[in-house]
């Protein structure tokens, strides 16, 4: 099918996206980890040693479904029973942990505990282990290799062609950082009715979270506290800033939703079971076009194709929002560093305690001045709060009290819930209070003589 009408589009994009919101349904939240896996002698991580736990961990907790790689490994494995998949993101330095969707977070912790400790015992008495961090600590020591199958490989291609597009904008030389950059992130059931407020509201609330949650250490110095921001909108990926960040409009309701999804670029897509990458097209234009030029790897190269573009592509539009819009009628928040194993529920815990308390926190962060209405977006309000230097026009005291705030309001959205999950939030009353994230503690150590091993092992404890 080609030259298809954005009627048609319109429609696919609403039944996609739009329509999952209006199901009635139990709230509950679907939480993913990524962890680094780190070689405690400073060498790259046996990948060997990865294989072996994989079959270990399927043997012990009979999860029964895999994923191969081209050369045989498994690079994902499901639990039919409770959706919970054991996967690695991108490469094998990075293990990821998705939880099936629960109406408790206390269920997901139980569960996280048990396969935490399992993995960690198997890879303890090797000289590995995970630990809590958004960028893998030995991110220049490890294998910079992509799992060996056609999505990663063609996405490390499509991020790696950046210097075609170069008269375009400014990009980051760091085209792998999928392989080492670990996020935590939770999905949470949204109606339709509060869909455009609630993307409205936590996108105001970006700047505050920079200050709580950074946690992936760059530049000089370690200067940058939430890397991975930059990593994205810097690369092929914020080609069109639809795709990444944040939403610099008001949405209105779900139809102004629906539209912007239309204007985010499509990359890639599938034929006769070839990954296909090309240049990001927004995808009005793309399913206007009668072809597209792309390309895909066979036997050792790259070979150019031509194709007509099909409705069905819309299931490869990747979109990088820090809060993106699934097809399962939720809302992904996506902008957190993952955070120390002893905090790790901490995210997903303040995410949905303050879902739960909307309309007090649209109120509360529509009536601040510590942040908002001194010349600043939201975008450019987290940009200045990820770093290790807060700007001198912000008050440093007014702005751990309104923290504070925020925090006491996920924390009674999470007692109303009546599920005990106001405890995973606890650290945060620390860090609001010390305007201090996991990723700032990490900094001022290092620079105050500690070591990175230090904190690789601290990071990794489930209790501190």
């Amino acid at each position: 099918m080609c030259n298809i009408s954005e009627q048609t589009l319109d429609k696919a994009i609403k039944d996609k996206y739009i329509e999952p919101t209006r199901r009635s349904r139990t709230l509950r939240a679907g939480v993913e980890f990524e962890l680094p896996v780190v070689c405690l002698d400073r060498k790259p991580v046996d990948f060997e040693l990865v294989h072996r736990l994989t079959d270990r961990f399927i043997e012990r907790f009979g999860f029964d479904s895999v994923k191969r790689d081209d050369e045989g490994n498994i690079f994902s494995t499901e639990d039919s029973k409770t959706g919970d998949i054991l996967s690695f993101d991108c490469s094998y330095n990075t293990l990821e942990l998705s939880f099936g969707a629960e109406e408790k977070l206390t269920d997901v912790y139980e569960r996280f505990l048990s396969y935490y400790g399992f993995i960690q015992s198997v890879l303890t008495p090797e000289r590995h282990t995970l630990t809590g961090m958004g960028v893998n600590p030995y991110y220049d020591i490890n294998k910079r290799e992509p799992i060996p199958n056609g999505r990663y490989r063609m996405l490390l291609h499509h991020l790696s062609s950046y210097p075609k597009y170069s008269e375009l904008m400014k990009f980051h030389s760091r085209p792998d950082f999928g392989l080492f950059s670990c996020a935590s992130q939770v999905q949470i059931d949204v109606e339709e009715s509060r869909l455009a407020e609630t993307l409205n509201v936590f996108t105001k609330l970006e700047p505050f979270k920079a200050v709580l949650f950074s946690n992936s250490l760059w530049g000089k110095d370690n200067c940058v506290l939430c890397g991975r921001d930059h990593f994205w909108r810097d690369s092929l990926h914020g080609l069109n800033p639809h795709n990444v960040d944040m939403y610099e409009v008001e949405l209105s309701s779900s139809e102004d939703v629906a539209e912007y999804i239309k204007s985010m670029s499509i990359y890639c897509t599938e034929r006769d079971g070839k990954y296909i990458n090309f240049p990001p097209t927004p995808l009005r234009s793309y399913f206007s076009s009668d072809k597209v030029t792309g390309e895909y790897y066979e036997d050792g190269g790259y070979k150019q194709i031509e194709f007509e573009p099909e409705l069905s592509d819309l299931g490869y539009l990747r979109s990088f929002k820090f809060e993106d819009v699934t097809y399962r009628g939720t809302v992904e928040f996506r902008s957190v560093c993952e955070q120390p194993v002893s905090e790790i529920m901490a995210p997903a815990a303040f995410h949905l305690g303050l879902l739960c308390e909307l309309d007090a926190l649209a109120k509360l962060l529509a009536s601040d001045r510590t942040l908002y209405h001194k010349g600043y977006s939201a975008s450019e309000l987290r940009s200045l709060l990820d770093r290790r230097d807060i700007p001198d026009f912000i008050d440093k005291q007014e702005l751990s009290s309104l923290l504070t705030e925020i925090v006491t309001l996920a924390q009674r959205g999470l007692k109303a819930r009546g599920f005990g999950e106001e405890k995973f939030i606890a650290p945060l009353f620390d860090r609001a209070a010390r305007l201090s994230s996991a990723g700032r503690d990490m900094a001022d150590g290092i620079a105050a003589g500690r070591t990175v091993e230090y904190y690789i092992e601290e990071y990794s404890k489930t209790e501190r």
